[in-house]
């Protein structure tokens, strides 16, 4: 009796107890062989059976795992939390946990688990590359590259599309890897409970429409998965990923290729690479223009993280492969993992990393040898090239900046699609107002002539407020002449040389009225002298400049004294001092017809004008003559000191419109100023 009771209760605990360690070993044994969506299904049974909060915990962090490793970021970044919550004890749960904020956005949140891990883990670099990569997402963001990204809503679907590449030369035709409906697999994968994945064509129109995919014949096409894929130039050869799936094994991929007979491909063979095994993954070929370098992404002995770049060379596209593979180096493959590689025809390596300083998952990456160290330059694509989800698989239409990439960013139809991005062209606009030097007037009707130094010139008038805008070239140096009648020619100089970003010129052009005798600023001379003291010399500088620009005037130099000497003695400084102003500019090589030097002494007193009064209300209004009484009405010496300042002056004022120069007359000035580059402001801000 006593046995036969034992015995039941026996039965009832084994009864309770063996469901839950079934669906757990279930779950390992799945994982094991990563066959995550099955594992998931027992850990999430196993989870709901047991009652021991360590085996909780640990079930908690393994479901997370398989949606990390299925790139399933919403429930990765819950069920992480979770295991954080219960207080799992290994680190790995607060790094992926930061790893799932990130792809999913929250780039403040996730910083400050990077933090965390940091202070958990001392030393170890993806704390560090985490809270950066969280910082400049967010920079990106907020200032995104020139690249337009458009989602082929035509050709993507509710399941995955991805890995696009061009099948024809004319870049009309592209094939992309999907497990929708139609696929010759038609088993549910233990791996991500979706259907298989194949290889899919389309075409595009003239008038750029998509025809409907349909996927390639057997034999490319198989039960297994066949993706990722690339063609030479002429697409008469197809390199392509393919892996087998076996239950209770882990048979990895490897790289096919198939020659094209007719409309046809031929029955692939398999590109042996060495060091490989049953269990090596290796996948996502790109071959080079020349057709002598296969680069792919593996996890082969001997490389730096999970999946490494690599290549594998011949001496002519119709030589065998050598099986010796070449790891690309650590400044592209890192601890993580490193896929999808494009050699685009400009030598230019394009790859995805999920180490690497990035915005989410797999960021898409620029890599340019450096012929010289032998070395790469890794660059990331950032914004809107990248986001934080997974961004892969990009192709480039030749030498244009443009072609085809993959993401499951948020928006698209499915978990992965395909996205079209190109470059737009530069925008640089000119504009600004043309305003009287003296009053700042607008003045409209303006004649502007727009001179580029690629030999494009542009003619407008300036509007009623005084307004002009003109668009420009990129690389381009140019020149721009204002002129009206009445007027003294103004011009100015810009350049979008070496400028990668759209930008609107701000300038204004003041127009000197000729009515009216002109100031030139800062003439400056010894006391009782009359040589130009070397800081006169950038005043008259710009008064070539103004001749040069208006070839066809004669103009009066005018030279003033305050009153503070006798009358003979003013006039015969003032005369000398206009002399060497005359002087200088002939030197410079403004004809002596053009010039007449006249000294006025203290004959004629400044009257002042709106700005002169505007700068001293207090003692100073427009229209009064500073003549001898007026200063000497005024209160303080420093007063009067300001009035026989602006007394001292030499001024120009234009006697004749008519000159006929025995050089060469222009229409547009010579001696514009030079433009400032983008590059000569940074060489300033250096020095």
């Amino acid at each position: 009796m006593r046995k036969s009771v034992l015995f039941t209760l026996l039965l009832l605990y084994v009864g309770y107890a063996f469901p839950q360690a079934k669906d757990y070993q279930k779950g390992e044994e799945a994982f094991m062989y990563e066959e995550y969506w099955t594992a998931i299904e027992h850990y999430k049974v196993a989870y709901s059976k047991y009652n021991d909060p360590v085996k909780k915990a640990e079930l908690v962090f393994k479901i997370g795992l398989c949606y990390r490793a299925l790139h399933e970021s919403k429930e990765a970044e819950l069920w992480f939390k979770k295991a954080i919550k219960v207080k799992y004890p290994d680190p790995l749960a607060v790094l992926y946990y930061a790893d799932a904020l990130k792809m999913n956005g929250s780039f403040e949140e996730a910083a400050i688990e990077y933090q965390n891990y940091g202070k958990l883990v001392p030393g170890d670099k993806r704390a560090e590359i985490g809270v950066k990569s969280c910082q400049l997402a967010a920079k990106w963001i907020s200032k995104p590259t020139r690249y337009a990204v458009e989602n082929m809503a035509f050709i993507n679907s509710k399941d995955q599309d991805f890995s696009p590449v061009f099948a024809k030369k004319d870049y009309k035709s592209i094939y992309f890897t999907s497990n929708r409906a139609g696929s010759t697999g038609n088993q549910i994968h233990a791996r991500t409970g979706a259907g298989f994945f194949d290889l899919w064509e389309t075409s595009a129109d003239r008038k750029g429409k998509w025809s409907e995919p349909k996927p390639l014949e057997p034999p490319v096409n198989t039960p297994d998965d066949e993706g990722a894929s690339s063609l030479n130039l002429k697409g008469n050869t197809l390199y392509f990923t393919r892996c087998q799936v076996s239950k209770k094994q882990i048979l990895g991929c490897k790289i096919f290729y198939s020659e094209r007979k007719g409309v046809n491909w031929d029955v692939p063979q398999i590109i042996n690479i060495k060091g490989a095994v049953d269990s090596t993954s290796i996948g996502h070929p790109s071959i080079s223009e020349d057709e002598t370098t296969l680069y792919f992404s593996a996890n082969l002995p001997g490389g730096y993280g999970g999946r490494d770049i690599w290549m594998i060379k011949r001496d002519k596209k119709s030589a065998p492969w050598n099986p010796e593979p070449i790891n690309l180096g650590p400044e592209i493959n890192t601890p993580g993992n490193e896929v999808f590689p494009y050699i685009r025809n400009n030598g230019k390596l394009y790859f995805s990393s999920d180490y690497h300083v990035g915005m989410g998952g797999f960021d898409i990456f620029e890599a340019v040898l450096d012929q010289k160290t032998g070395k790469y330059k890794v660059n990331n694509m950032k914004y809107p090239i990248n986001s934080n989800a997974d961004d892969f698989g990009i192709i480039f239409e030749g030498e244009a900046e443009r072609g085809y990439f993959s993401s499951s960013r948020k928006g698209g139809k499915g978990g992965d699609d395909i996205y079209m991005f190109y470059l737009p062209p530069l925008q640089f606009t000119l504009k600004g107002f043309i305003k009287d030097c003296k009053t700042d007037e607008p003045i409209p009707g303006a004649k502007l002539v727009l001179k580029g130094s690629d030999g494009t010139t542009v003619e407008g008038v300036s509007e009623a407020d005084g307004s002009y805008k003109f668009n420009l070239n990129a690389n381009t140096d140019y020149q721009i002449l204002a002129s009206k009648e009445k007027y003294l020619n103004g011009n100015a100089g810009e350049s979008t040389r070496g400028l990668e970003e759209n930008k609107e010129f701000n300038v204004d052009i003041c127009l000197e009225s000729i009515r009216e005798p002109i100031e030139l600023p800062n003439i400056e001379y010894d006391l009782g002298k009359w040589d130009l003291r070397p800081e006169s010399m950038v005043s008259l500088d710009k008064l070539v400049e103004t001749l040069n620009n208006n070839p066809n005037i004669v103009i009066e130099l005018g030279s003033h004294t305050d009153f503070r000497a006798d009358d003979k003695f003013n006039l015969e400084l003032s005369q000398k001092r206009a002399q060497s102003v005359v002087n200088y500019l002939i030197e410079k090589g403004i004809e002596p017809e053009r010039l007449v030097a006249k000294g006025y002494g203290e004959t004629k007193p400044k009257v002042v004008d709106k700005k002169m009064a505007e700068r001293y209300p207090g003692f100073l209004r427009e229209g009064q003559v500073l003549n001898e009484k007026f200063i000497k009405s005024l209160a303080t010496v420093e007063e009067q000191e300001v009035c026989h300042q602006y007394n001292r002056r030499t001024e120009f004022r234009v006697l004749r419109e008519d000159y006929v120069s025995k050089k060469q007359n222009t229409t547009l000035p010579q001696n514009f100023p030079t433009p400032q580059t983008e590059e000569n402001k940074s060489n300033e801000e250096n020095e």
